[in-house]
C-alpha cells in the first residue's frame, strides 16, 4: 500500500468523524446542551442541528419527560417516638436544561435527599395513627419543600407519593389489637342497634295492630247498636201499624165478633201448647171459664172502642 493510499483513507475517515461531528439529530422531548471551547453555547432542542466540528460538544443530554424516582426506605421517629419506615416515590421534570446542567451536580439525587430530609421532619410533627391518616397532606408538604429548593436548578416537582409506612412488628401487632377491639365494638353496636330497631318495629306493629282492633270492635259495635236500634224502631212502628190496623177492624160490622172468635182460636192454640210440652196439664175446673175470658176481652175491647169513638185515647188519672 503506497503512502498516498494511506493519506487518502485518512483523509476519508477524517472526513466521516467530522461529518458525524457536524450534524446532530435531537429526539423529541430531550435537549442538549452544546458548550464551545468549554463553554455554554447553546440548546438543542429537538430537531436537526449543525455543529462546528472539535470546536463544539455535546456536554450534556437531558430528557424532558416527567420522571418518576424511587425513593429508598428510610427510618422516621413520629412524635409519639415510633419508629416507622418510610418510602415513596418522586416525579420530576426538567424545566431548564442549562440550569438543570450548571445549577447542580446531579438534579436527581439531589431531590430525592431533599425528599428523604422533608419526609423524617414531617413525619417527625405527626403521632402514629396519623401518618397513617394524613398521606396526602404529608406528600403535599414533600412537593412544597423540594419543589421550592430545586427552583434554581430549572427543575419542577410534578407531585410525590408515599408508598408504605411500616412501623415495627410490635407496634403492627398492638394496631392489630386495636383494629380487631374497635370491629367487635363496632359489631356490638350494628347488633344492639338491631334488636333496638326489631323492637321498636315489633311495639309499633303490635300498637298498630291493637289500634285497628279496637277500631274494629267499636265499629262492630256501633253497627250492632244501629242495627238493635233499627229493629225495634221497626218492630215498634209494627205494632203500631198492627193496633191501628185492629183498631180500624174493631169499627167494621161485625168486627167485634171477629175479635171475638180470633180470641178463642189464640186461648185453644196456647192451651194445645201447653199440652204438648208439659207431662202435667192444669185443665180448669170449669170449661165454662173459656167463654167467661172471652166475654172479658170483648168487654175490654169494646170500652177502648168506646173511648177511640169519644176522642178520649188516653185515661184519666
Amino acid at each position: 500500500m503506497s503512502i498516498t493510499t494511506i493519506i487518502l483513507a485518512g483523509l476519508v475517515i477524517f472526513i466521516i468523524t467530522a461529518f458525524l461531528k457536524t450534524v446532530m439529530i435531537v429526539p423529541q422531548k430531550s435537549a442538549f446542551i452544546v458548550e464551545r471551547l468549554g463553554k455554554y453555547s447553546a440548546t438543542l432542542e429537538a430537531g436537526f442541528h449543525i455543529l462546528i466540528p472539535f470546536i463544539d460538544r455535546i456536554s450534556y443530554r437531558h430528557t424532558l419527560k416527567e420522571q418518576a424516582i424511587d425513593v429508598p426506605p428510610q427510618t422516621c421517629i413520629t412524635r409519639d417516638n415510633i419508629p416507622v419506615e418510610v418510602d415513596g416515590i418522586l416525579y420530576l421534570q426538567v424545566m431548564d436544561p442549562k440550569n438543570a446542567s450548571y445549577g447542580i451536580n446531579n438534579y436527581q439525587f439531589a431531590s430525592m435527599q431533599m425528599a428523604q430530609t422533608t419526609m423524617r421532619s414531617v413525619i417527625g410533627k405527626l403521632d402514629l395513627d396519623k401518618t397513617f391518616e394524613e398521606r396526602e397532606a404529608i406528600n403535599g408538604s414533600i412537593v412544597e419543600a423540594v419543589d421550592k429548593a430545586s427552583d434554581p436548578w430549572g427543575v419542577k416537582v410534578m407531585r410525590y407519593e408515599v408508598k408504605n409506612i411500616e412501623p415495627p412488628a410490635s407496634i403492627r401487632e398492638a394496631m392489630e389489637k386495636q383494629m380487631r377491639a374497635e370491629r367487635e365494638k363496632r359489631a356490638l353496636i350494628l347488633e344492639s342497634e338491631g334488636e333496638r330497631q326489631s323492637k321498636i318495629n315489633r311495639s309499633e306493629g303490635d300498637k298498630q295492630e291493637f289500634i285497628l282492633r279496637s277500631e274494629g270492635e267499636k265499629q262492630r259495635r256501633i253497627n250492632e247498636a244501629e242495627g238493635r236500634a233499627r229493629e225495634i224502631l221497626l218492630v215498634a212502628e209494627a205494632t203500631a201499624a198492627g193496633i191501628g190496623e185492629i183498631s180500624k177492624a174493631i169499627g167494621l160490622p161485625n168486627g167485634i165478633q171477629a175479635v171475638n172468635l180470633r180470641v178463642a182460636e189464640l186461648y185453644l192454640q196456647q192451651f194445645g201448647l201447653l199440652a204438648k210440652t208439659n207431662n202435667t196439664m192444669i185443665v180448669p175446673t170449669n170449661l165454662a171459664d173459656v167463654s167467661t175470658m172471652v166475654s172479658s176481652a170483648l168487654t175490654v175491647m169494646k170500652g177502648t172502642e168506646q173511648g177511640f169513638a169519644s176522642g178520649s185515647a188516653r185515661p184519666s188519672v
